[in-house]
């Protein structure tokens, strides 16, 4: 039996059980295959049926910025936290209902760079009124890219998150993974905290560099 792409993995942590592998033909695509894994015993299976999703406009990049629209690559920790615009759709981890005032900073000389904040006044740079990205933020969970327990760098690129289409039919993104809402409910109410969850992100031909 041909090992599964999560099987093929070797540098997730020991204690992760459930990987999200999201991969696209080449480095400019910006359309992408997003595939859910279980571990069992030694085994890796897959958890849900393929999902076609959508990344950066520039696709993908080894070395994503602040304010270019790729799609890092890497392996990364979905955040503790899931958030959105809408009432929790019953997902495993802490939910965070997102209220006026609810910000993403994206300000690189901030000693908050790329973290959720509460301000009644606006971030600098350019900071994401979280409550005002409907409907791509209804429901996000975050990808821990350029995150703790790294030291966030600035200029590196902020606000990473696996969230919804901001139009219908699927669009590019400007560095996140999106998917339906349906699919995306999917992922995220399957998603369990006490797995230690991961993302990897690569075009498909990469996909051994992990």
């Amino acid at each position: 039996m041909k090992p599964t792409k999560a099987a093929r993995l070797t540098s997730l942590p020991a204690d992760t059980a459930q990987v999200v592998i999201v991969t696209g033909e080449g480095w400019r695509t910006t359309h992408a295959t997003l595939e859910t894994y279980d571990r069992v015993g030694d085994d890796w299976r897959p958890a849900l049926s393929p999902l076609p999703a959508r990344i950066g406009a520039d696709g993908f990049s080894d070395r994503h910025v602040e304010g270019v629209p790729t799609t890092p690559t890497g392996v990364y920790a979905i955040g503790p936290t899931v958030y959105g615009i809408a009432a929790d759709p019953g997902v495993r981890h802490p939910y965070h209902r997102v209220a006026v005032d609810d910000w993403w900073n994206a300000e690189p000389e901030s000693p908050h760079y790329n973290s959720f904040q509460r301000s009644a006044e606006p971030l600098g740079g350019q900071s994401e009124a979280l409550w005002r990205e409907d409907p791509a933020y209804t429901h996000f969970a975050v990808i821990t890219y350029n995150m703790p327990p790294t030291v966030p760098v600035p200029h590196a690129g902020s606000g990473i998150f696996l969230h919804e289409f901001s139009h219908a039919g699927g669009n590019p993104t400007a560095g996140c993974v999106s998917l339906s809402h349906e699919h995306l409910v999917t992922v995220l109410t399957w998603l369990d905290p006490g797995a230690a969850p991961h993302i990897v992100l690569s075009p498909a031909e990469h996909l051994d560099r992990y």
